[in-house]
């Protein structure tokens, strides 16, 4: 059975997939595998080895530490989260196309440019949240 971290982890695996463009079988080439085997670890379905997930974030760009960013560690003996945590954005953004087509789109800009956006985006954050 897979666990919530398992689960959390393929999700994440499928996200960065999808936000790189990449197909499954690209991914699996990158990493010597079958691409049906991509589908077992973004279901769940097959856990991930420590030195596979290295290999999947050298090819997917990203740190090891990538795919466990979210995750919340139970508060000791209840088993739940923490009150205070929680999701500015919420967990579906990620999902629509949208903002997906813009963080590609954000990522292929140059560095000072990148950043130029983003200091407008916080600026235009910063204004919306005065005029409330």
């Amino acid at each position: 059975m897979p666990t919530s971290i398992d689960l959390h982890v393929g999700r994440r695996l499928r996200r960065r997939r999808r936000l790189m463009g990449m197909t499954q079988q690209q991914l699996a080439d990158q990493v010597g595998i079958r691409f049906q085997q991509i589908q077992k670890y973004e279901c769940g379905a097959n856990r991930i080895t420590a030195s596979r997930l290295f290999e999947l974030s050298a090819a997917l760009s990203i740190p090891v530490q990538y795919f466990y960013d979210g995750l919340v560690a139970p508060v000791a003996g209840t088993g739940e989260a923490p009150a205070n945590d929680h999701d500015d954005i919420g967990p579906d953004v990620l999902r629509q196309k949208e903002t997906r087509e813009l963080i590609r789109a954000y990522y292929n800009l140059g560095e000072r440019p990148r950043r130029r956006l983003l200091d407008l985006a916080k600026a235009l954050q910063d204004e919306s949240t005065d005029a409330a």
